[in-house]
C-alpha cells in the first residue's frame, strides 16, 4: 500500500473571495431606513403593519450578513490586528436588533447602524487587500 502526503492548505475564509462583503447587510440597512422615511409619512394602519413587518425581516436579515461576516470571514489573526472589531459587530447587530431598528421606526438609529456597518466595511476592504 502506498501512502501520499495531502498537502495542507488554508484560506482566510470558507469559501472563495467575493462571497463574503458587507454590502449585503447594507443593502438591507439602506431599506430600513428607507421604510422608517415612508412611515413618518403615511398614517394608513394596513400601510404601517405591512412596512413594520418588512422592516423586521430586513433588520433579522442584517444580522444573518453581519453574523456570517464576523463567524465565517473574519480570523483570529484580523480581531487581533483590529482589536475593536468583536466591539463594532456586537454594536451593529445589537443596532438591527429589538432595541434598535427592528423595534422602532427611528431613522437615527438606521443612520447609526449603516455608520457601524461602514466601520465593518473599512476593516474588510483593508483585509481584502492584505
Amino acid at each position: 500500500m502506498r501512502f501520499v502526503r495531502i498537502p495542507t492548505v488554508s484560506a482566510h475564509c470558507d469559501l472563495p473571495c467575493g462571497v463574503y462583503d458587507p454590502a449585503q447587510a447594507r443593502i438591507e440597512a439602506e431599506s430600513i431606513k428607507a421604510i422608517c422615511k415612508k412611515v413618518a409619512d403615511n398614517d394608513d394602519a394596513d400601510f404601517r403593519v405591512r412596512a413594520t413587518i418588512i422592516k423586521e425581516q430586513r433588520s433579522e436579515l442584517v444580522k444573518h450578513h453581519l453574523w456570517v461576516l464576523w463567524t465565517d470571514y473574519f480570523k483570529a489573526p484580523h480581531f487581533e490586528k483590529y482589536p475593536n472589531l468583536h466591539t463594532l459587530f456586537n454594536e451593529a447587530t445589537k443596532l438591527a436588533g429589538a432595541s434598535g431598528t427592528k423595534g422602532a421606526f427611528d431613522e437615527a438609529t438606521a443612520d447609526e447602524l449603516l455608520a457601524k456597518i461602514d466601520e465593518i466595511d473599512v476593516i474588510f476592504k483593508e483585509t481584502k487587500q492584505a
